[in-house]
Parts: structure tokens; sequence; C-alpha cells
């Protein structure tokens, strides 16, 4: 996996849901560590069951001293995704998709994106969404992937760097609380067994 370059990558800029103005990501981690989760769409079911995965930990989080902060890549669904309450961070957008290139979150084709959306591992996650109410839609950029960066206060070190492989691909909750060194006292959401007639609505 590529090592991740914090000073270069704390250059590029983000865009607050909340207020509207741009910030250096570098803002983000300068005075604690931060969760970065990377989404591939506002819009996606499966993205925002594990944005109500992840948001499991904010008081954990909190009480560490450590941001969660949610990532899109275009606004597209923000407000509905917002309005959802899926998620317990603060929420920014990297318009110009830098973070995510440097990243290495790669873009699937028209062709490889779906297989990968009918996979059992998006069904699974699909079928866990619509019991626990979380819809979706196909609306916005289908193609890019997403993943997650935790980095260590003051942009010491990155903690764990995570790429979606395939688009249900996710960092367990225990892996965040270990990459923190914190304790949590959370339980993840169970993936059900799935059915045929969901995919990544």
């Amino acid at each position: 996996m590529a090592t991740v370059d914090l000073a270069r990558l704390g250059k590029n800029t983000l865009k607050s849901a909340e207020t509207g103005e741009l910030v250096e990501l570098q803002s983000l981690w300068q005075d604690q560590a931060v969760v970065l989760f990377f989404l591939r769409r506002f819009g996606c079911q499966v993205c925002r069951w594990m944005a109500s995965e992840i948001s499991k930990l904010e008081p954990d989080l909190r009480a560490s001293g450590v941001s969660l902060v949610g990532v899109g890549p275009e606004e597209f669904g923000i407000k509905e995704f917002k309005e959802g309450g899926f998620f317990k961070g603060s929420i920014y957008v990297d318009e110009k998709k830098k973070c995510y290139k440097e990243l290495g979150f790669k873009r699937y084709t028209a062709l490889s994106v779906v297989p990968a959306a009918l996979g059992k591992k998006i069904r699974d996650i699909a079928s866990k969404a619509k019991a626990d109410g979380i819809e979706g839609n196909f609306s916005g950029d289908l193609l890019q992937s997403g993943g997650m960066l935790i980095v260590a206060k003051g942009g010491e070190k990155v903690l764990l760097h995570f790429t979606q492989d395939t688009p249900g691909d996710h960092v367990p909750l225990e892996d965040v609380s270990k990459a923190l060194g914190i304790s949590a006292q959370v339980k993840a959401g169970q993936r059900p067994v799935c059915n045929d007639d969901v995919c990544t609505r």
C-alpha cells in the first residue's frame, strides 16, 4: 500500500458541510487525533449503514479526544444524508477529489462496478441497512470508492490507512479502537444473511 504523505495531503482543502467554508485537511488533526471516513457517495445505502456503524464509536472517540469526520466526494445528496442523521461527526466535501486520489481510493469502471455491487458482501450490508430503516439511491457518482484514514494528533503519523477493494469493504469497529489505543463499549451491527432482491440501493 502506498505510504501517505501527510504533509502534502494536509494541504488539500475540504468544504465544510455545516458552514461552507474551506479548511485545510491538516487543520482537522492539528489539535487532536482524527478518524476520517471517506464515503463513496452520500446517497449510497451501504455507505449510510457504514456511517451509522462508525458513529457508534463517536462517544468513545470524543471522550478520548478524537474527532470523527466524514468526507464525501461531491455535495450531491448531502442534504438528505444530514437529515437522515446517519453520521455523528462533522461532514466535509472533497470537491476536487484530491484526497481521494492521493489516498489511492480507486475509481471503478462501469463494467467492474456491477459485479462488485451485486456481490454477496454488498447484498448482506444492504439487507442489514434496510432492516435498520436505512434506504439509499443511485444519484451521483457511482464509480468512486472510499476508505478510511486515522491520523495521530499533530499529524505525527498515520495510525490506519484503509482503501476499499469492493464497495462493501469497511473497517471493523474494533480495528478503529485498536488503531487509536482506546477501548470502546459498542457492539458492531450484525450483517444478516441477505436475499437476492437487494444491491447497492
